[in-house]
């Protein structure tokens, strides 16, 4: 329940570009963006994953060098590589659907930082599928979900939006490796929620805000943990707190629904399981009654 909540929470980041989506964007257009490092081969078997044939939507490429002009300062060198390969898959769905998150082959980007990037871009309906043909960090997909947004609605993202995006995504998923999806992304939200209060703290009297939150959660933050979190709320003090506010309160409504799901399926797959289970025990009794004595 906590990692369902995790996930949805992280979607409230601001973004200015919301409405323009929702405007500029049909339901039913989608894009693949391809790292462009990949074989012929590879990039079949990513497609095989997105479930659709290539050809079926309009194909993008994201090259290494762009990665690096949004990350680099963010995440290590190290985790960008030197070549591009996670790549990513967008439909727009019709309004009030919501959110389809999905991952496969994507090491060290979460579902959330990924659902943060979406949000920045004004994605608030879509189905979003972030692949590889192999285990791969997945950084550079986070670049291709800001090349699918501005294809689809023929819209430049602001330059400042991209980085405040990508540095959100980053200190949140250092943050939830060392204290945990949940508790990361619940700090992160607290502050959204107070940015009135922040803009008029020192940087030590906003430190002391920071503390006081991540005791709610028995949380120990370490120096550079607060000078993130400290960097990034001085982001978020450029937007606009009410509209902040609103789409924390989106979030929360769609963790609802998203947790209702997860139960569902929980549900109907504890179901098969038992029913599994009485087929193969049923089985195993015919096996034992014909079974030749010794």
């Amino acid at each position: 329940m906590k990692k369902i909540i995790s996930v949805v929470l992280c979607l409230a980041i601001l973004c200015s570009f919301g409405s323009a989506f929702a405007a500029k964007a049909v339901a039913g257009e989608s894009r693949a963006v391809i790292g462009a490092n990949l074989t012929e081969e590879q990039i079949n078997s990513v497609y095989s994953i997105f479930g659709i044939n290539r050809g079926d939507t309009k194909e993008l490429t994201v090259t290494n060098s762009e990665e690096r002009s949004y990350l680099e300062g963010f995440v290590e060198s190290s985790l960008i590589g030197t070549n591009s390969i996670s790549c990513v898959y967008i439909e727009v769905l019709a309004e009030g659907e919501g959110l389809q998150i999905a991952t496969q082959n994507i090491s060290w980007c979460t579902q959330e930082m990924f659902v943060n990037a979406l949000v920045t871009a004004g994605i608030y309906d879509a189905k979003i599928i972030v692949a590889a043909p192999f285990p791969v960090s997945g950084t550079a997909a986070m670049t291709g979900i800001y090349k699918a947004y501005e294809d689809i609605t023929g819209e430049k993202i602001d330059e400042a939006v991209k980085l405040m995006g990508t540095q959100e995504l980053v200190i949140t998923g250092e943050l939830a490796e060392e204290i945990g999806n949940y508790d990361a992304t619940e700090i992160v939200t607290q502050l959204k929620l107070i940015l009135d209060e922040t803009k008029n703290m020192s940087d030590e009297q906003l430190r002391e805000q920071i503390k006081s939150i991540a005791q709610q959660y028995n949380v120990a933050l370490t120096e550079s943990q607060y000078e993130q979190l400290i960097s990034l709320c001085r982001s978020f003090e450029k937007m606009n707190s009410d509209e902040l506010k609103e789409k924390v309160e989106y979030v929360q409504n769609t963790a609802k629904k998203l947790a209702e799901t997860q139960e569902k399926i929980t549900g109907i797959t504890q179901k098969i399981k038992i029913v599994v289970e009485e087929v193969r025990s049923f089985v195993d009794k015919i096996i034992s009654i014909f079974k030749p004595k010794t």
